[in-house]
């Protein structure tokens, strides 16, 4: 086995390994101290191993790891944040009960992420995706109110929906691809061609899109992310919905133009983008702006997705994994530095404001941030027709919101006065934050192409600036009449689902139907299979 082939068996087989070593008492007593140090070897694949792949399995149940840019990018970032996240969770949730089982879903959630980044087979692929989407239910529900369970039933009525989704389009793949469980690479390359290609398109985009939260799909997030402990939220809107992000550009067919479904994937992303920002505006927790700014951010990406879709550009998947980076970075800071803010008093709190302002508003393309670069990096796909112009105001509406999350943020301290976060939340949270920039500089021209010294030209700077000033202006207009807009309850279209939730349970009378296409593909019943002796195992060991 080579070097990178070990590492890339680390990142997936520590976590795991881990969840599995629970089952001894003394162990399983110290693994929450012990969770900052599982996603190192990930991180070590992502810096050392690009490139790098490794069979464990002969054809046709083969198990293939492969570790291209965009997954390296990706990987790396979010073993940054898991491994920050956890640091801080040692502070966030020191003496708290159910801490082993809180760790047992941590684990599980992060080999799952990691697994989506790193796997090129097709059952490995549906078999981490199912993992980060399950075992993320135990993070939502973590707090044990009923505000939390009736979140984490939307997550998981949502996520079961996903993966419907997925499996009916993985079956309709891999049918009309090679036999037995195909790469990755084999069955997007025979797509085109197949006379399923249209329906199969449909499914990923409901599959994927719904991790990623693009409208009507999104109510998961702004219920989710207000329960779950901080750390959990930074794992959930920067990681968790990667997932998604790496499923387009894993299964989408980028090497020939398919118009007319890029087109329908820009109008849905930036519909997703706006809508989402209409909506956030009117919240009043800063966890739950949070969450809709990454419906929002998300919807952008999407739209980046689509347009490199529409026109068949090859490059267009790696700027998408380069915006998703710098959302990942950033969004794991917002929310780490929502828990700093409010165990710091009102009389030191400038620090922390100036920070979170400086990380808010890289998510509207604040020049010399990430989040300009990432900006500037999606300009390409998008060009300078109606799409390039809805995404360039787009950046109005990120500025608004967050400045709107800014204001709230500034009363949201629950501490004395004179009181300072402890330094195992501080630590961790400015950590990230110096990621996201440190990180996003390093990567700029090796993702983009672009010198450095290019998003610094004056009239670049400025085209960076002037949507943050329009959306200060708007943030000025929210302040004095905002009392005039409607309330939306936190997750807007919840009301309607939960008038649903009768219809959605009974889905299950269609498992016969689901059994006879999953016949058509058999390695999709071994890999459900798997996934439900996995789970119950885990909901056993974590009780």
């Amino acid at each position: 086995m080579s070097f990178a082939g070990l590492l890339l068996a680390a990142t997936l087989l520590t976590p795991l390994l881990m969840v599995a070593a629970c089952v001894l008492p003394r162990f399983r007593a110290r693994v929450f101290d012990l969770l900052a140090l599982a996603p190192l070897p990930g991180l070590a694949t992502a810096l050392l191993a690009p490139g790098g792949s490794l069979v464990l399995a002969p054809s046709p149940l083969r198990i293939v790891l492969a570790l291209d840019f965009p997954g390296a990018m990706l990987l790396g970032g979010s073993a940054l944040l898991w491994t920050t996240a956890g640091f801080y969770a040692r502070s966030y949730m020191p003496e708290q009960a159910g801490r082993a089982g809180f760790s047992i879903w941590w684990l599980l959630t992060l080999a799952g992420s990691f697994g989506v980044f790193v796997v090129a087979d097709m059952t490995s692929f549906y078999l981490m995706f199912s993992l980060v989407s399950l075992a993320a239910y135990g993070l939502v529900v973590e707090e044990g109110s009923a505000r939390a369970e009736r979140a984490g039933f939307f997550y998981m009525v949502l996520a079961l929906l996903g993966e419907a989704f997925l499996l009916f389009g993985f079956v309709l793949m891999a049918t009309a691809g090679p036999a037995g469980n195909p790469l990755i690479s084999e069955a997007v390359a025979a797509l085109p061609a197949s006379p399923w290609r249209d329906a199969t398109i449909v499914l990923l985009i409901l599959g994927f899109g719904l991790k990623m939260g693009l409208v009507p799909l999104h109510v998961w997030m702004p219920l989710a992310h207000p329960v779950a402990p901080m750390p959990a939220s930074a794992a959930l809107s920067g990681i968790v919905v990667k997932a998604g992000v790496i499923g387009l550009i894993r299964f989408l067919p980028f090497g020939q133009p398919l118009a007319e479904w890029g087109t329908v994937l820009i109008a849905l992303g930036l519909f997703t983008a706006y809508y989402a920002v209409a909506v956030g505006i009117t919240q009043q927790h800063p966890k739950t702006v949070l969450a809709y700014s990454t419906v929002s951010q998300m919807g952008f990406v999407a739209g980046v997705i689509g347009a490199g879709l529409a026109i068949g550009d090859a490059g267009a998947p790696l700027l998408a994994a380069y915006y998703a980076l710098h959302h990942m970075l950033v969004k794991g800071a917002l929310f780490l530095g929502v828990g700093v803010a409010a165990a710091t008093g009102t009389g030191r709190q400038r620090l922390v404001m100036i920070v979170m302002g400086v990380m808010a508003l890289s998510l509207a393309g604040l020049p010399f941030t990430s989040g300009a670069l990432a900006k500037f990096a999606a300009k390409g796909p998008l060009g300078d027709g109606l799409a390039g112009t809805l995404a360039t105001l787009s950046a109005v509406g990120s500025a608004l919101l967050m400045l709107h999350f800014l204001r709230l943020l500034a009363g949201a301290s629950k501490a004395a006065p004179d009181a300072t976060a402890p330094i195992g939340l501080r630590l961790p949270w400015l950590a990230t934050a110096l990621a996201s920039i440190l990180v996003g500089w390093a990567l700029f021209a090796p993702a983009t192409g672009y010198a450095p010294s290019l998003p610094l030209a004056p009239d670049k700077l400025w085209a960076a600036l002037w949507p943050i000033l329009a959306g200060g202006a708007l943030a000025a207009a929210l302040i004095r009449w905002g009392a005039r807009l409607p309330q939306i309850p936190e997750g807007d279209v919840v009301v309607l689902a939960e008038r649903c939730a009768p219809a959605v349970l009974a889905i299950g009378s269609g498992a016969e139907a689901l059994d006879r296409a999953l016949r058509q593909w058999p390695v999709a019943g071994i890999a459900l299979l798997a996934i439900v002796l996995a789970f119950a195992g885990a909901l056993g060991v974590s009780r």
